[in-house]
């Protein structure tokens, strides 16, 4: 088991190390990365409707954040690195929206304050067991849980996650992993939550060059679909209910 003291001072030290140049670490800023970023913000707040109370779990660098402003709703975005988000802050400043310094399984709102929790490729980062407790507890009754997180059953996944040079060298914390399907169902289950959902997704790779992508976005997209061979997809669209 990790200490959580030790997980919280490696994050906050990734933070402060990737600040100048985390977009690119996280590999959003790639022509195919874009188009897989924009299709994770289309799965994380097609939900969302007006006035809601939205919590946004490791808002980073404010990415999803920024795609927030607009969505007539009220934001709460956490983040444990005070570097990253002092980059968000900077980049967003609206009424709607605010930032804090804070532990995703140590919260300090109080019980059933938000309608949804969100994030984008946070939850590996942390103490999961913690976290959902948390989750439920801030959640209102029937609130929802919208996230996307690697897939372990991905080979390049796997490798990425487990082989430590290669997770140094791809810019990883140390604590991080990935997610099996029925690992996050069993957990989601344990805590409480219901109408779960796990769905495997895209195997656009951010590093593939512009010019191969008119061809590989519809044959990634097929492969999305196809039975079987969707389950080793590089992620997971998450979703439940408390």
């Amino acid at each position: 088991m990790i200490n959580d003291e030790i997980r919280i001072k490696n994050e906050i030290n990734h933070g402060a190390k990737i600040k100048d140049n985390a977009e690119n670490v996280w590999n959003w800023n790639t022509h195919a990365g874009k188009i897989r970023w924009e299709r994770r913000v289309r799965l994380l707040t097609a939900h969302l409707k007006p006035k809601m109370c939205v919590l946004e779990i490791g808002c980073g660098t404010g990415l999803l954040t920024k795609e927030l402003q607009n969505s007539n709703t009220y934001v709460n975005a956490i983040d444990i690195s005070p570097d990253l988000l002092d980059i968000a802050k900077k980049k967003i400043n609206i009424k709607n929206i605010k930032f804090s310094l804070d532990n995703a399984y140590d919260l300090s709102f109080e019980d059933e304050s938000f309608d949804t929790i969100i994030g984008s490729s946070i939850l590996h980062h942390l103490n999961i067991k913690k976290a959902l407790l948390e989750f439920y507890r801030v959640l209102r009754p029937g609130g929802t849980i919208y996230f996307t997180e690697p897939n372990m059953l991905n080979p390049i996944i796997a490798l990425q996650k487990n082989i430590p040079f290669i997770k140094k060298f791809m810019g990883d914390t140390p604590d991080e992993t990935a997610f099996v399907k029925w690992e996050i169902i069993g957990l989601l289950k344990k805590n409480k939550f219901k109408n779960i959902e796990v769905t495997s997704f895209d195997f656009l790779h951010p590093s593939l060059p512009k010019f191969s992508l008119p061809i590989m976005i519809p044959f990634t997209n097929f492969l999305d679909k196809f039975p079987l061979i969707s389950e080793i997809a590089g992620s997971l669209y998450i979703t439940s209910k408390k």
